[in-house]
């Protein structure tokens, strides 16, 4: 049975102290796979990297947005005022405020923005989960199409399970088509459909169905919906992540690239010329590996420049300063 293997490794003062190990895949625009490690077949979670999907789903089903608010309908946003804003942006197209969502309360990701918070001694609201801007899409999708967005029978009770009228519930109409829009651009059947931590399904495929997936929407014309989708990250980085986030700095700097992270180790990229990366980190590391592999991936595909070396090697430090690096497995990328 295939295993993951060592993806990065975790070096202080020259001694190698620690692993992650995970999959990683590389499919070519034809969808077939070029280069693997690890587990790739095999169903797993793409978590918030499937978040492209989703919004595919709500094109398909009129989502009317300009470029930076679909880039926010498919983000993992860093809860900057200008995410929050245009959260509320796309709950005012629906006439409904950010009393709506229903996704759970959370300070914002962004390091600045969350600090700014503690000091003016705001609350965790739900505006601030990163998944907002996806949820406002949601339900601007579904009042549109004239589908509920809120089930009465469950509505006043937190432990219910959402009923079937809920926008989050897995056969929503929403949902059944997202289903259809991550089977389609996957090319394979969802295997197993789950609550994601936002509340919202999640459908299982392979990490090659994920890195597929990537890759169509990286290399489709401006004019098809999975092409908006991907202009609207290139166009609007700091929207489909953050100001400070490694995923806006790879989209500023490598022409053409698409990607999204995902929690639990995933990050998922395509290049303009179809081929499709995924990544998954075995242990869930979201601050060292992901990254530094990314990077490693992309090079071993010919991509070079400043940015492949800022996330490469991550510091590891020791007293304050750097006394080592995660950086990627030399067995395995050279």
């Amino acid at each position: 049975m295939t295993e993951p293997v060592i993806l990065a490794d975790v070096v202080r003062n020259g001694f190698v102290e620690g692993h992650h190990r995970g999959s990683v895949v590389v499919t070519e625009p034809d969808g077939t796979v070029s280069w693997s490690a690890g587990i790739v077949a095999e169903p797993m979670f793409p978590r918030s990297s499937n978040k492209p999907m989703q919004a595919l789903a709500m094109l398909r089903h009129g989502l009317p947005l300009e470029a930076n608010l679909l880039a926010l309908a498919a983000a993992s946003h860093s809860g900057e005022q200008f995410h929050l804003d245009g959260v509320r942006e796309i709950l005012a197209k629906a006439d409904l405020d950010e009393s709506a969502l229903r996704t759970p309360v959370a300070y914002p990701l962004d390091e600045d923005a969350h600090a700014a918070w503690i000091r003016a001694d705001r609350e965790p609201r739900q505006v601030a989960m990163n998944c907002s801007g996806k949820h406002a899409a949601m339900i601007l999708t579904s009042t549109l199409n004239g589908w509920q967005i809120h089930d009465p029978a469950t509505e006043n009770d937190p432990q219910a399970r959402w009923g079937a009228d809920d926008y989050r519930s897995p056969g929503h109409p929403l949902q059944q088509a997202i289903r259809t829009a991550v089977e389609d651009t996957a090319g394979e059947k969802v295997s197993y459909v789950a609550v994601d931590g936002c509340g919202a399904p999640i459908f299982a495929i392979s990490l090659a169905g994920l890195a597929r997936s990537f890759g169509l929407f990286a290399a489709a014309a401006p004019d098809t919906d999975e092409g908006r989708i991907a202009d609207a990250f290139r166009a609007h980085p700091e929207y489909a992540s953050g100001t400070r986030r490694d995923e806006a700095d790879f989209i500023r700097q490598v022409d053409g690239l698409f990607c999204k992270v995902g929690a639990e180790g995933v990050y998922a990229a395509g290049l303009a010329d179809g081929r499709g990366i995924a990544i998954k980190v075995e242990d869930g590391d979201g601050k060292r590996a992901r990254e530094v592999v990314l990077a490693a991936t992309l090079r071993r595909l010919g991509i070079t420049g400043d940015v492949i070396d800022r996330h490469i090697s991550l510091p590891v430090l020791g007293g304050g300063v750097r006394v080592g690096e995660t950086r990627p497995n030399p067995e395995l990328f050279g």
